[in-house]
């Protein structure tokens, strides 16, 4: 268990460990707002990021927890999550709890708050606000997403999925909330169905 202080610098250096170490449970400041000004991951194949790729199992809890891009921060998603469907090597699992993301921005990228590539997402009392990107302007994902209690607002796409665009895999949504989201509140790769 890594408690990982209010600031930039300190998350990302959580983060940083914590792929390194195999994974981690990172206990964030609770009402703290993280606020990125810069990315820190190029994105791999997705696009730059706020964070580092996820790459490992890694838990971000929080209570009141907001993680957000700097309104005068170039253009990145908050997250990207690798795993084994698209990165061989990478075995990235996200639970996130108490969290919110806001104000990505992935430009023509996918996923402007997560762009789950292959690994897995966990969301729990959180949510994912008023983000952008070309696909899944909140969430965009390859593989497995669980939502419990959450949310995903406000948040806008170029072309489709203004909250979540499921390219592939299973969307699992228990008690939350999907509306408010430009040009849809979700959308799915054909044949899949719409995951809302």
């Amino acid at each position: 268990m890594v408690i990982v202080p209010c600031s930039e610098t300190a998350l990302v250096n959580a983060v940083d460990g914590a792929n390194a170490a195999g994974g981690a449970d990172l206990i964030l400041a609770p009402f703290c707002t993280y606020t990125l000004t810069g990315a820190h991951s190029t994105g791999g194949s997705g696009g730059p990021a706020g964070l580092p790729n996820i790459t490992t199992p890694i838990t971000m809890s929080g209570l009141a927890t907001e993680i957000t891009r700097a309104s005068d921060a170039p253009a990145f998603r908050i997250i990207e999550v690798d795993g084994p469907a698209q990165f061989p090597a990478a075995q990235g699992q996200l639970t996130l709890a108490t969290v919110t993301l806001s104000n990505g921005d992935a430009g023509l990228g996918v996923g402007g708050g997560i762009a789950n590539l292959g690994g897995s997402v966990t969301m729990t009392a959180g949510g994912v606000r008023g983000s952008r990107a070309s696909y899944g302007g909140g969430i965009y994902t390859d593989t497995a997403l669980t939502m419990t209690a959450s949310s995903v607002t406000g948040s806008t796409a170029t072309v489709n999925g203004g909250g979540i665009y499921r390219n592939a895999g299973s969307v699992t949504l228990l008690a939350s909330n999907v509306s408010g989201n430009a040009p849809n509140n979700c959308a799915a790769t054909a044949p899949l169905t719409a995951p809302c």
